[in-house]
Parts: C-alpha cells; sequence; structure tokens
C-alpha cells in the first residue's frame, strides 16, 4: 500500500519534475556565461593527500614505510583499460555524455525514493562521487545534492574528462585506508595493477560502491558476489562475452595481503632526522636558523623548517640508504642480547663504511623501537679520553716538531686551580708520548694542549660535526674529555673517520632523496677536504694500533690487517667508550647508564670491548 501510494505521489508531481528540469537547465546555461565568477566563486584546488614515504637499504631494498593512508597513485595511461571500463560501466556509464551530472538517472532516483519514501537511492556521476571525496559530505540530502550539483558542473568546466576519471580512479576509498585503484592492487594483491588478472582487478573494483560492505578482509563473500554482479553488468552491455565472464567468476581470488614494512627501526628512525637536516641545508634553513638575532627569531625558522619537512614528505619520498641490512640486524642482536645480562644497562654504536664514508649500521638501545630515544646520536655524553686524539694528540704532531719518543711529564700538575689526575692518582717521571697515549695518561695530555694552545686545538677540533660543543668549553679539562655537554656516539665515528686517511667528509646515512618517479630531490654535496697532513695521520695509526695491541685496548680482537683504537673513562666511571678503525670500519662505542651512575664494578666485563669486537666484523 505505501509504494502504491509512491507511486502515485510521483505521477501527480510529474509535471512539476518536468518545470524543474526546464528551469534547472535554463539556469546552467546561463550559469555558463558566467565561467570566470563561477570559477572565483568556487575554486576546485585537488586536497592535500598524504603519499607514503619509503625507504631503501643499500641494495635499494625496502626495509621502512611510513603512511598513514596507502596511496600508489597512477597516471591514468597505467591504468588499464578493462578496469576503467569495470567501473565506468558500473559506477557511471554515461560518463563520457554528462555534464558534471545526469538528468534521467536523477529522476529515476526520485521515483525510487519516492517509491520507498527515502532518500537513499543515489544518483550520483563519476565527477560527483569525485567532489563529495573531495569538498562536501557523505550525508545524504536534497540540499547537499544541489551543492553537489553545482560543484560537478563547475568541475566539468575545469577540467577535461580524463583528469576528472585519473583523479577519481586515485582517489577512492577501498577500505583499509587504502586510496586508489593502484594503491588497492599493491595492497590486496601484493602486485602492481597492471600484474593483476582482469578477475583480481574486477574483485578490488567491487569494493569502492561500499567500502564497509565490501571489505574483503571482513566480508570476503560479500566481496566476491558484488565482483560477479559487476562482471554480468560487462556481459550485459557486451563489453565481454557470456564465456569470458564465467571463466572471470570462476578463477579463484586469493588476497596476499600488504603489511607496512617497519625493519630496523633505530637505523629509519635516524634516517627521517637526517631527512629533516639534508633539506634544512639544502634549502638554506640551517644558515638562517643560525644567523638569526634572537631566539625567537630562531624558533620562527625552526618551525618554517618543520612545515616545509611536512609539506615534502606528504608529496612521497624514496630514501636511498647506505643500510646493510644484514650487519645492522646481526649487531642489534648481538648487543641486545648482550646487555639482557645487565640491568638498565645501555649502549650506543655507529659503524661507518670507511670508502663510503656511510652509516652502514647503528644501535640505538637496548629493545629499541621506532621513534625512541635514539642514543647513538641524541645521548649527549662525556667523552673522556677518548677525545685526546682528536683534540690533543692530532693537533700535537700536526702543529708542532714532537713524535711518539719524545718525553714528557707525567708528574703532578696545577694550572691555577684546576689539578688533573692520572688514573688511580698514579705519579710519573718523564714518559714518552707514546707511552703517555698508550695508558691514557692525564698530565702528559693536559701539557701537551698546553704546548699546542687551546685556541688552535679546539680550531683542529671545529672541522668535525661535534655540534654540542660551547666556548666554553675552550678549558683545560677538555684534554681530558671534560666538557660542557658532550658529544654523542655518531659524533665521535664521524671525527674518527678522519683517521682513515687524513680525509674528512660528514658521515651519512642518505645515499639520495627522490620522488617515486626517481627525480633526485635531495642529495649530500659535501666534498672531502684534508684535515690531517700523511705524517700525522701515519703517527695517530700507529699509536692507535699500539694500545690495542700493548695498552688500555687489550682485549680487542678483529679480524683486520690494521685495527687501532682509543678507549675513554669518564669521572665516577659514569661512561665507557672505545672508538676507532680497521681496514672496513670506523666505530664508535659507548655503555652507560640513562641516569649516571658509577660502572666500576662491571668493568672487568669489558661489554664495551665485546660490542666493539662483534660490530668491527
Amino acid at each position: 500500500m505505501r509504494q502504491a501510494i509512491g507511486y502515485i505521489i510521483v505521477l501527480l508531481c510529474f509535471p512539476l519534475i518536468w518545470i524543474l528540469y526546464s528551469f534547472i537547465h535554463s539556469e546552467i546555461l546561463t550559469a555558463s556565461e558566467f565561467k570566470e565568477d563561477l570559477k572565483g566563486a568556487i575554486p576546485l584546488n585537488p586536497p592535500a593527500i598524504t603519499s607514503p614515504i619509503v625507504l631503501l637499504d643499500k641494495d635499494k631494498v625496502i626495509f621502512s614505510e611510513d603512511y598513514i593512508e596507502w596511496r600508489d597513485p597512477l597516471p591514468l595511461e597505467s591504468i588499464p583499460l578493462f578496469v576503467q571500463e569495470v567501473l565506468i560501466q558500473s559506477e557511471d556509464v554515461e560518463f563520457y555524455n554528462h555534464i558534471g551530472f545526469d538528468f534521467s538517472a536523477i529522476f529515476r532516483a526520485v521515483f525510487a525514493n519516492a517509491a520507498a519514501n527515502s532518500s537513499n537511492q543515489g544518483a550520483s556521476t563519476i565527477t560527483q562521487q569525485l567532489v563529495r571525496l573531495r569538498y562536501l559530505s557523505t550525508e545524504k540530502t536534497y540540499e547537499r545534492k544541489v551543492t553537489e550539483l553545482v560543484y560537478a558542473y563547475e568541475m566539468e568546466k575545469q577540467s577535461n574528462k580524463d583528469e576528472i576519471l585519473e583523479n577519481y580512479l586515485n582517489e577512492i576509498y577501498f577500505s583499509n585506508k587504502v586510496y586508489g585503484i593502484g594503491a588497492a592492487a599493491t595492497y590486496y594483491f601484493g602486485k602492481p595493477l597492471n600484474a593483476l588478472t582482469e578477475a583480481q582487478q574486477v574483485f578490488i573494483s567491487a569494493i569502492p560502491n561500499n567500502p564497509s560492505v565490501y571489505n574483503p578482509l571482513k566480508n570476503f563473500e560479500a566481496t566476491k558476489k558484488r565482483q560477479e554482479l559487476l562482471i554480468d553488468i560487462l556481459v550485459k552491455n557486451d563489453k565481454i562475452s557470456t564465456e569470458h565472464g564465467n571463466m572471470l567468476k570462476n578463477e579463484p581470488i586469493v588476497l596476499q595481503t600488504k603489511t607496512k614494512t617497519q625493519l630496523y627501526p633505530v637505523y629509519s628512525t635516524y634516517v627521517l632526522d637526517e631527512l629533516k637536516s639534508l633539506i634544512s641545508i639544502s634549502e638554506g634553513f640551517q644558515e638562517k636558523i643560525e644567523s638569526a638575532s634572537n631566539e625567537q627569531q630562531a624558533v620562527f625558522h625552526k618551525n618554517e623548517l618543520q612545515t616545509r619537512v611536512n609539506e615534502v614528505i606528504s608529496q612521497g619520498l624514496v630514501v636511498h640508504t647506505a643500510l646493510d641490512p644484514n650487519k645492522q640486524k646481526e649487531d642489534v642482536s648481538y648487543i641486545d642480547n648482550l646487555l639482557k645480562n645487565t640491568k638498565d644497562l645501555q649502549a650506543a654504536s655507529v659503524v661507518i663504511n670507511n670508502e663510503t664514508r656511510e652509516i652502514v649500521s647503528m644501535f640505538g638501545g637496548r629493545d629499541y623501537r621506532k621513534f625512541d630515544f635514539n642514543r647513538a646520536n641524541q645521548a649527549v655524553r662525556q667523552p673522556g679520553s677518548a677525545l685526546k686524539p682528536l683534540l690533543v694528540y692530532g693537533p700535537v704532531f700536526e702543529m708542532t716538531s714532537l713524535t711518539p719518543n719524545n718525553e714528557i711529564s707525567g708528574g703532578k700538575l696545577c694550572i691555577a686551580s684546576y689539578c688533573p689526575q692520572n688514573y688511580g692518582g698514579a705519579v710519573y717521571g718523564n714518559v714518552s708520548l707514546k707511552q703517555a697515549f698508550r695508558f691514557s695518561h692525564n698530565t702528559p695530555a693536559v701539557r701537551l694542549l698546553q704546548t699546542v694552545g687551546i685556541e688552535e686545538a679546539f680550531a683542529k677540533l671545529d672541522q668535525f660535526q661535534f655540534n654540542h660543543l660551547i666556548e666554553g668549553d675552550h678549558t683545560y679539562p677538555a684534554a681530558l674529555g671534560g666538557l660542557t655537554n658532550g658529544v654523542t656516539t655518531l659524533e665521535m665515528a664521524d671525527a674518527y673517520t678522519s683517521f682513515i686517511d687524513g680525509m674528512y667528509k660528514p658521515a651519512h646515512a642518505i645515499r639520495k632523496v627522490t620522488n617515486k618517479n626517481g627525480d633526485t630531490l635531495y642529495e649530500w654535496k659535501e666534498e672531502k677536504m684534508e684535515v690531517w697532513s700523511p705524517k700525522t695521520v701515519n703517527i695517530m695509526r700507529d699509536l692507535l694500533s699500539d694500545v690495542v695491541v700493548n695498552g688500555t685496548g687489550k682485549g680487542i680482537n678483529v679480524r683486520s690487517s690494521y685495527v687501532g683504537a682509543k678507549t675513554g673513562t669518564t669521572n665516577d666511571f659514569y661512561d665507557y667508550w672505545i672508538t676507532g678503525l680497521t681496514d672496513t670500519y670506523t666505530v664508535a662505542v659507548w655503555i652507560g647508564y640513562d641516569m649516571p651512575k658509577n660502572m666500576k664494578p662491571i668493568e672487568s666485563k669489558k661489554i664495551h670491548h665485546k660490542i666493539f669486537n662483534q660490530i668491527m666484523n
């Protein structure tokens, strides 16, 4: 009875509907004369869409992906004609003929809704659906529909059909935070769209009609039934034969759902930090921040930088890195297992390839999870005697005529109120520079810094990337690694690469950053510079090697024709360091507690030596 009344009402209203149609048609024709005015009133700009950022290892294999929405936009020419036809036949068969909306479809919907006394029946064209996706709500009211018609008409004026179809196919929702037909292919079947079978293409094309109902992960059978319905539509409209349709229906559908790749979290976390620095330096933000006249101006430029970084990342990036996945996995596994035998002890390490000066492995803390505090590049700790080769001995041999065989006093020393002591309070007579280095005597190091001059020594140190040094560090305690803030493990490994051959170039994880088309957007531009003469390099390498054989580095055992290292221990045994190099790698290792406490009870275990031995191989 209710349905019959609905039909009677429609018949009685038909003359009114026809008048309304004539009025709307007339208004649209009039509106076309004011195209520019309408264009200004309704600016149909594409929405901001966040695309994935993908990280590749040294072999160009994906090891990390970051995205909230999975998208893989494709140009229309890369989308198979078959799948284009499926969606046109099922969603908007008159797509290439209408002006943004289809009057005949609207009338059919009006009749159906009146008969059912509801507004659930749609009549949306592909253009209208794109408008709704971008600009309007999904509520089903006649008021919203009128707005949708106006927007759809204007979109057709501002864009051609191919542009609209391409945008639609790349923006429609496929459930599970998947947007676009290309992304649906890689998400549900693990293959690019053009590698899917026709049956698979129709299957994913079934989802957008109602992504909740046709979510194949929850309602596979419902999705399969709609796939078969779409196949029937293709047969009915003579797009494929009945035999072909039956073959598509009978093809088994097996999903291979994509999972977000999130390997090697400490390395990927660092890469994203380095990416920010790369953008900052490449686009001049770093210079603005450093030259800011006050803190407020510096904060402003830092906020500008973060906005720019977010903008760049949202466009979708491929970051090519130097990660050695096998080494990273082995190093992290070993150190994590080693630390399990201790309570709360932490560690950090960085491994740099000598030939390329690239970071190939990193450890940032036990049981590290992505975006945790990264002790490799964020923990600023006192370096102790590990700084002596860079601030004292390197400058001594570079800037004076002294040699390792020259002698210097190891006795008591006071400079004004500063009275450093050797380890254990020991007092020595004259010792050779080689012996002082071998056993890391303190008073000789301070005397040598006096000889070189504090400012001259720091001028050499300033060639490296120590970002936490301040003017107040220019004092004699620095000879023993006594700094206001300290250094990071990455900074120490980075600086020690200068002892490979006297040349220095900042170590990085990122090789280049490209867009998904392979165009290079960013890459590091630094060139190597000489910081130590060949004479100094030869002396320092001999001294570092002697430490391993005869000095504080005993216990280091690495398979390499050359091994050199320097240890460091800070006041109250708060920090233990080993920094050194082999033929292949330069490495820095730190162990300590996040809340510093005395590690003397575990000194004999030589945990930092064990880590060094492992990650150097």
